[in-house]
């Protein structure tokens, strides 16, 4: 009996499988998600007397590949051994064997505006996404806000039937969403990924990072030896294999964004001993030694010749010996982070080898989001903060650190010189989307099942916003026509299916501009106009935008690194691009430009949301954690009140009680040993403390710091006052402020300090919960005085 149901139970099973593939072949997927047939009515009493229909379930195209993107962060042309340059990164190098090298792929020259135009196929403007979402404005094309009418790629292929997966770096979500309070319309879970485990900002401690799980934070694990990278790359692979031990027929789609090798480049000791000695040679003799390997690998044209770098870069022969010891420690920690990072990514990548799924599986290897970083300004910095501070580090104090570059007493990036060296051939860097060294990356597209080509080379012209729809008609997959009920803005890019078969395919991406804060350019049919309108190092324009005096002209096609500009000799050919740019621009949303860059600082100034705006004070409890800059009252140049009312236990207090920012610059109101005191850490440089002469007595207590600011500009000092129980307890004067930033990634928390600790002896995490409570907290400043504010829009 048992026996014969169970057949039964097969047979029923089997027709119903069946019907469902059936039913699937006929699924309309350019309406998503896929609406649920009618469910039919029964007249029939007993439910033995009736067969069930099909169960209606939308799966993937059948044969449908995994897909992994993995996405580096600011890593130029010239940093990989896939593309020449002098750093190894074997799992890159084997993909690449095993497939194909697009040798002209183009990214945005930033990272939220290449993420965005990435994961949605259409240019960073449409999606809102003009500049970094700290800075967006209120004009449309630069809000920060993803619009529901650019579905982004892990959403449609969630409504196909894929498991979808985010590791690493976001950097999408609006800074005023980016809380508990959210909305969370713009976080990676509602954004296409069924799971996400990583940082939501655009760069993180990786040694200390703040996590979320989904919108959960994470709670660190205890681990002298803990790093980000090798954390991320254990949960996408448990999550690989846990989703192909339940599902194996169902395809995944994950994105692999390590916060590498972004500053702070953070790196264990044992990957930075390997690479000693490597750099010696200089930023110039590097660029020489790259070109000759790229011409020599066949990813540059033979006879090209090395770009022009900036005149603001030194020749590395007239720099002084504490300099090159120091800027090649920079470099070699660089190196260490870039090799670490694609180790890693190999572990990830070969969890799909050991479920046995590696030959149908397509891999986008995407080497840097931009070029490599400049931002390090000339000398590079120990702590990444000093330059948003405007405080300009020096070498021998930075040489009084050299041997700790890299671990987690610092913070650190290298000097511009290394960027133009690892962007080799060309001349510019990251945020300079008019040079190819600002977009052109290294791509390695691998899929053994769906391309027979291996160690190949693709030179059609690509960008970022290809890469969706390519995934797309990889898989056999329409793009839909609305999303969650929103009609859909077409995708603005070409898929590169065209290319996999075809080396010599003729181009079909011919026209692509480029634009951030005035920084702009036009690619079109092989020809390259472009005016270099601000430096990253440079605080202010060169000329206004409608000066297009300094505008520039390169046949693409015959000058790959862009050195030999033909304006003088083609006026007309120039102008002829600028009037398509100016075609472009109005249609993609990048007019009106706007190449104000600190002022976007200043969330009323530009229009942009602003959670605190307008807020003199914050009324704060236990358990509010977590809290970033930009959702936390703003402290910074005014005087503030700090009061909080706290029950101290028998045996006496220990513990944070309100903290903002870490080891790199920051406060703390805490107690050790039963003394409050606040301490100001003036960027891991200057640390004042302002503490009472005996501990307060179990029981309740009331704390107050008072903290007069001088006024008189941004990043002045003031008297800090400690009271308890309204006596004045301590009394002694900060020198400096930050009148900048914190941090971008440390917050603010009451009742502990997460991330790394604003005072050492303190400690951080666990190690600095409060062990009293705080029943009542509360937070007030004051303006800062009228000669302050307008300190500050000077600076500006």
């Amino acid at each position: 009996m048992a026996r014969s149901l169970f057949r039964a139970a097969l047979g029923w099973c089997a027709a119903a499988c069946l019907g469902s593939q059936a039913f699937a072949a006929e699924l309309d997927r350019t309406i998503l998600p896929i609406p649920e047939p009618q469910r039919p009515t029964y007249t029939e009493v007993d439910v033995r007397n009736v067969k069930a229909p099909p169960r209606f379930e939308v799966k993937a195209p059948a044969g449908a590949p995994n897909v992994v993107i993995v996405l580096i962060d600011d890593m130029g042309f010239g940093v990989p051994t896939a593309f020449g340059g002098p750093v190894s990164m074997p799992t890159l190098d084997s993909l690449a064997q095993g497939g194909l090298r697009y040798n002209n792929f183009h990214t945005t020259a930033l990272c939220s505006p290449t993420r965005a135009a990435l994961k949605s196929g259409r240019n960073h403007h449409t999606v809102n996404m003009g500049f970094i979402t700290e800075m967006a404005t209120g004009m449309p094309g630069s809000t920060g806000q993803i619009p529901n009418a650019t579905a982004p790629l892990a959403e449609m292929l969630r409504l196909n039937g894929y498991s979808t997966a985010a590791f690493g770096k976001w950097h999408e979500t609006a800074a005023w969403e980016a809380s508990v309070a959210g909305p969370f319309d713009r976080w990676p879970t509602r954004q296409g990924f069924d799971k996400f485990y990583g940082f939501i900002g655009g760069e993180t401690n990786q040694w200390a990072p703040y996590l979320y799980d989904g919108t959960a934070p994470v709670e660190l694990p205890h681990d002298p030896n803990y790093h980000f990278m090798a954390d991320m790359t254990d949960q996408a692979v448990a999550w690989i294999k846990y989703q192909k031990a339940l599902t194996p027929q169902k395809p995944a789609f994950v994105y692999f964004a390590p916060g590498a090798t972004h500053a702070p480049h953070h790196v264990p000791k044992e990957w930075i001993a390997r690479w000693k000695g490597k750099f010696d040679q200089g930023w110039d003799k590097l660029r020489e030694e790259s070109l000759a390997r790229q011409i020599e690998l066949g990813v540059v044209p033979p006879g090209t010749e090395l770009a022009p770098k900036p005149p603001a870069i030194r020749d590395w022969d007239t720099l002084s010996a504490d300099e090159k010891r120091l800027f090649t420690r920079q470099a070699e920690v660089f190196a260490a982070f870039a090799e670490y990072t694609d180790h890693e990514i190999g572990r990830m990548l070969g969890a799909f080898d050991d479920v046995g799924q590696a030959d149908n599986t397509l891999v986008f290897y995407i080497a840097g989001d931009n070029g490599t970083s400049g931002e390090g300004g000339t000398n590079g910095m120990f702590n990444e903060y000093t330059y948003f501070n405007g405080v300009q580090e020096k070498v021998a104090d930075m040489l009084q650190k050299i041997d700790q570059w890299g671990g987690p007493e610092t913070y650190p990036h290298m000097a511009s010189g290394w960027a133009v060296a690892l962007d080799a051939p060309f001349g510019w860097m990251k945020q300079v989307p008019s040079d190819f060294g600002g977009t052109r990356n290294g791509m390695v597209v691998h899929w053994p099942k769906g391309i027979k080509d291996r160690n190949g080379i693709r030179t059609q012209f690509g960008h970022v916003i290809d890469v969706a729809p390519t995934i797309l008609e990889a898989i056999g997959l329409p793009e839909p026509r609305v999303v969650n009920g929103t009609p859909q803005i077409p995708m603005e890019g070409t898929s590169l299916v065209y290319t996999f078969g075809d080396a010599r395919a003729k181009e079909r991406h011919t026209t692509q501009y480029f634009e951030i804060a005035g920084n702009r350019a036009i690619y079109h049919e092989g020809w390259f106009a472009r005016t270099i309108h601000r430096a990253p190092w440079e605080p202010k324009p060169r000329r206004t935008l409608e000066d297009n005096s300094a505008w520039e002209l390169y046949d693409a096609r015959a000058d790959f690194s862009l050195a030999n500009d033909l304006a003088a000799k083609n006026p007309q050919k120039l102008a002829e691009l600028q009037a398509v740019f100016l075609d472009q621009a109005a249609k993609y949303h990048v007019l009106p430009m706007d190449d104000r860059v600190f002022e976007r600082l200043d969330a009323a100034l530009v229009g942009r949301p602003d959670l605190m705006g307008g807020r003199t004070s914050m009324t704060l409890a236990e358990g509010m954690t977590g809290m970033m800059e930009s959702v936390f009252v703003n402290v910074k140049n005014r005087s503030k009140t700090i009061t909080a009312e706290v029950d101290v236990p028998q045996g006496g207090a220990n513990g944070t009680i309100l903290a903002q920012g870490g080891r790199f610059g920051g406060w703390s109101l805490y107690v050790k040993d039963g003394v409050p005191a606040y301490d100001y850490n003036f960027l891991g440089l200057e640390q004042t403390s302002i503490a009472a002469s005996k501990p307060l007595a179990p029981g309740k207590a009331t704390l107050k710091f008072d903290f007069a600011y001088d006024g008189g500009g941004p990043g002045k000092g003031g008297i800090g006052t400690l009271y308890v129980n309204g006596e004045k307890v301590a009394e002694g004067r900060i020198e400096h402020t930050q009148g900048g930033i914190f941090s971008a990634d440390e917050t603010a928390d009451v009742g502990i300090d997460l991330g790394t600790p604003v005072v050492e002896a303190v400690g951080a995490e666990a190690g600095s919960k409060f062990n009293g409570h705080i029943p009542k907290l509360g937070v007030e400043v004051r303006a800062a005085q009228p000669n302050a504010q307008a300190a500050v829009k000077q600076a500006q």
